[in-house]
């Protein structure tokens, strides 16, 4: 069995796994890699293998770094199935062509400028249409039910608490060259336990082969349960001050998680009643896709539910979701108090940058990020506190308050990876951590090593090529 590492690889960015077992080719993972945008054009147009010879795809889940090329690869020729849970699956429904939309906007975008000098236009990475086209090749599995999905290979999809329909790929292999069974897994992003609204990742009980993120492999996240109080602080605060609380949030995942902890927080009475606007359409489609899915929420949110006697964790009074884009510019009018929601989570694109241009030069407004930032990014450099900060090629200083929350993050700390694979009855024999900058992986490498015992730990380059035995 031979394992070539394409994606987040020494970075936290477009996952993309290839396993070359029994004459099979199957891909783990089809993301796109986000990052300065030269060299993210030339990874995402030019994939490291032929789509056309690959018999299968695992989607571990809907975010666009695990799901945004697979319109690119059905595009250049990929004919196989992409198996996912039924939530990735609808999630997918909604990103994929979100995100063809964008690439088309971008390229629009690009070719103006290039008519105007007279430079040959270019082609966006995929269309709308290719993404629907590529929604075709998705076959929905329920967790905990194994498939042969290949001969001699056994698929079963365990919850990784990550996000909605996320999910720990694990494959039973009869690996016929080397004339043994093999359990590779394929952690995904875990999540954490107490995450509002998902169920906790599932433990498993063994691997021989594991390859798993290591995003905050060496860093702790402040505890969940000091999050609300937090939050409501930070919101009373903003709402003292008359000012505006913008989220720059994923509009998959922790923007509901985000709605669900104001609604709790009016809920209980202790923030005031003030507007709040979720200004993403994506996250407007996510949201239903949410309410198709009450199977997976936690006993937190049944509890709640049961307490307030409400029935709709994503609506309450002052709640307002603006699809249209004349609703998103009236924003930009208002005087607060009041809380906007939009996307992208990193800053790099969407609505977000319009609400940045506008507020972000009031002291009297915070900007608080809850989400993972990529280096390159606006985001990033809003963490980093860098000012000016360049938006829609404008210069504007930061006099907005930025607040960091990491007890949002739908990513587990250092001790909680350590604590998933302690978990584990049979250590692995060999792990490769990816999804994690070189620091965190050589934080949660030396863990695993001195705590656990773990032997053959390693963090793969870029292409790498490994093989098991």
């Amino acid at each position: 069995m031979q394992i070539s590492f394409h994606g987040a690889a020494r970075t936290v960015t477009g996952s993309q796994h290839l396993i070359e077992v029994n004459g099979y080719r199957l891909l783990l993972d089809c993301g796109m890699y986000q990052g300065k945008r030269s060299e993210a054009n030339e990874r995402n147009r030019h994939l490291p293998f032929d789509p056309k010879t690959l018999d299968a795809m695992v989607l571990s889940h809907a975010h666009i770094d695990h799901s945004g090329n697979i319109p690119t690869l059905v595009k250049r020729g990929y004919q196989g199935p992409i198996y996912a849970t039924h939530a990735t699956r609808d999630l997918a429904a909604a990103m994929l062509p979100d995100s063809g939309h964008i690439q088309e906007k971008d390229a629009e975008f690009v070719n103006k400028k290039h008519k105007h000098r007279g430079e040959a236009p270019v082609e966006p990475l995929y269309t709308q249409q290719d993404a629907f086209n590529s929604l075709r090749n998705f076959v929905g599995i329920s967790y905990q039910q194994s498939r042969e999905i290949l001969e001699g290979v056994h698929l079963s999809l365990v919850d990784a608490g990550h996000m909605l329909g996320s999910a720990i790929v694990m494959l039973d292999i009869e690996d016929k060259d080397a004339g043994r069974d093999i359990r590779l897994v394929f952690s995904g992003d875990i999540g954490r336990k107490g995450l509002p609204i998902l169920l906790d990742p599932t433990p498993i009980d063994y691997a021989d082969v594991l390859i798993m993120e290591s995003t905050y492999g060496g860093r702790t996240h402040e505890p969940i349960t000091d999050l609300e109080a937090e939050f409501g602080e930070l919101i009373n605060t903003v709402y003292q001050k008359r000012g505006v609380l913008i989220i720059p949030a994923f509009a998959v995942g922790r923007t509901q998680q985000i709605v669900y902890l104001i609604q709790k927080l009016h809920s209980a009475g202790k923030i005031p009643v003030l507007p709040v606007y979720v200004d993403s359409p994506l996250a407007i489609d996510a949201t239903s896709v949410f309410r198709l899915h009450p199977e997976a929420y936690d006993s937190d949110v049944r509890d709640y539910m049961l307490t307030y006697g409400d029935d709709d964790i994503f609506g309450f009074e002052k709640l307002v979701y603006t699809r249209r884009v004349e609703e998103s510019k009236a924003l930009n009018d208002m005087t607060g108090p009041f809380i906007v929601i939009s996307a992208s989570g990193m800053c790099e694109a969407g609505r977000i940058l319009h609400h940045l241009r506008n507020r972000i030069e009031d002291p009297n407004n915070t900007i608080l990020i809850v989400g993972w930032q990529a280096p390159d990014t606006l985001g990033r450099r809003l963490v980093d506190h860098i000012s000016p900060v360049r938006i829609f090629g404008e210069e504007f200083p930061v006099r907005a308050k930025v607040v960091k929350m990491n007890g949002l993050s739908g990513h587990a700390d250092g001790n909680e990876l350590v604590d998933w694979v302690k978990a584990m009855k049979k250590p692995p024999r060999r792990t490769y951590l990816v999804h994690g900058e070189v620091e965190q992986a050589n934080a949660l490498t030396q863990r695993l090593t001195n705590e656990l015992n773990l032997e053959k730990v390693s963090i793969p380059d870029l292409h790498e090529q490994v093989h098991f035995p």
